[in-house]
């Protein structure tokens, strides 16, 4: 997969309309975590420094194609200025004749926010008028909105077809550290996936077990596995629908040789409670009246020793009820030894995300993924339309 980038045109004097993911966290009207603002601030500065304009849209929430201020940008442009370290006006509209002035007052060095593209239903529907009414704010298209590349809007793929169109540094990182995953991995090369459900995640493992060495699976879906290799689960999650998935999931691995780790001992709860106490099984067998919560101290040992010899490691889900501190320690150990790992390490996935930053630790990672339903559907292989609409 190789992208046209941003290196590859000469913005001076051009407008660049480039689409983002601030699709952030608020409280009181303030940015709680500004992780993907900072994320698009380098091809943003990049654009402005070759002399040319930027007119950056997003979404934000779910205003379902009504103008609704609950949703606007205004707190998020402020944010958005002051990590940039220059004015940012924001926009009257998304687009219209008053939006169309603003655009064209612009200025070389200067950075126009949109209001909340999804104030319009032509951005979910992808409708052609819509993206192209977008497309007349630029004379060059830019998309660094990895989180938001899995889906075919207007301002992720429609826009593509009127305009030139390049991939900013953030959409390139990602792809330079994904895409080896699933064509030419370092090896050995370790997969750790968990999560809650079989049924979100049995894409992404059917996938990378054409080039894994070791799966490891944790979380709540890894007791649908072991209920289907005949192990008592207790009150534990299970989907009964996925039993076969998973059996035939087991059987392709093996047939394979790619060695699957499941959980060897747990750390179960009787009740699916933050206050509930942590009791440890050292079994696979879980008793009939307790939930595995975490993955015990023999899975954790497996698991880092298998991440210590890797050379090429992905993560996309915890391994436990990480929110509940009694059962963190699974996920905690696992993000540790990633941090101490020689090899390539690349996280995906919200919450492994979440843990990572929890645990303060992604600068010791190679590549953090900004993208959770992206990231999951890249590592399944899909097609993600805004990088397809990138493509050379």
């Amino acid at each position: 997969m190789v992208l046209q980038t941003i290196r590859e045109y000469d913005f001076s004097g051009k407008r660049a309309l480039v689409r983002v993911d601030f699709n952030v966290p608020l409280k009181d009207g303030k940015v709680t975590d500004d992780t993907r603002i900072r994320a698009a601030l380098p091809t943003i500065k990049y654009i402005l420094d070759a002399g040319g304009s930027v007119v950056v849209m997003s979404h934000f929430g779910r205003p379902k194609g009504k103008r609704n201020l609950e949703f606007s940008m205004a707190p998020i442009s402020k944010k958005f200025a002051e990590l940039l370290g220059r004015p940012v006006g924001l926009a009257s509209d998304v687009i219209g004749d008053d939006v169309t002035k603003e655009v064209k007052n612009l200025k070389s060095g200067e950075v126009l926010l949109l209001e909340n593209v999804r104030f319009y239903p032509g951005e979910e529907k992808n409708d052609p008028e819509f993206a192209k009414q977008l497309s007349l704010f630029g004379d060059v298209y830019v998309n660094d909105a990895f989180g938001t590349a899995h889906r075919a809007h207007a301002s992720t793929a429609g826009v593509a077809q009127y305009l030139p169109s390049y991939a900013g540094f953030l959409i390139e990182k990602e792809v330079k550290f994904m895409a080896p995953l699933l064509e030419n991995p370092d090896k050995p090369f370790v997969a750790i996936i968990g999560g809650s459900k079989v049924s979100s995640k049995i894409g992404v493992l059917e996938s990378l077990v054409n080039t894994c060495d070791t799966i490891v699976i944790g979380g709540g879906m890894a007791y649908t596995f072991l209920a289907v290799q005949g192990h008592t689960i207790g009150k534990s999650l299970v989907e009964e629908e996925f039993k076969d998935t998973a059996s035939s999931f087991l059987a392709k691995a093996k047939e394979k040789g790619v060695e699957v780790i499941l959980p060897v001992d747990h750390l179960c709860g009787a009740a699916f409670k933050e206050d509930t106490p942590a009791i440890a099984v050292d079994s696979v067998e879980i008793p009939q009246d307790l939930i595995g919560m975490d993955i015990g101290p023999k899975t954790v040992k497996l698991v880092v020793a298998a991440v210590e010899g890797a050379k090429s490691v992905v993560w996309n889900g915890p391994m436990g009820v990480f929110e509940f501190d009694a059962f963190a320690e699974g996920t905690l150990t696992v993000a540790k030894a990633l941090a101490a790992c020689k090899g390539i390490t690349v996280v995906g996935g919200g919450d492994s995300v979440a843990a990572i930053n929890k645990f303060d630790l992604a600068d010791k990672i190679s590549h953090v993924s900004t993208g959770g339903g992206a990231s999951l559907e890249f590592l399944e292989g899909k097609v993600l339309p805004g990088i397809k609409a990138l493509e050379k």
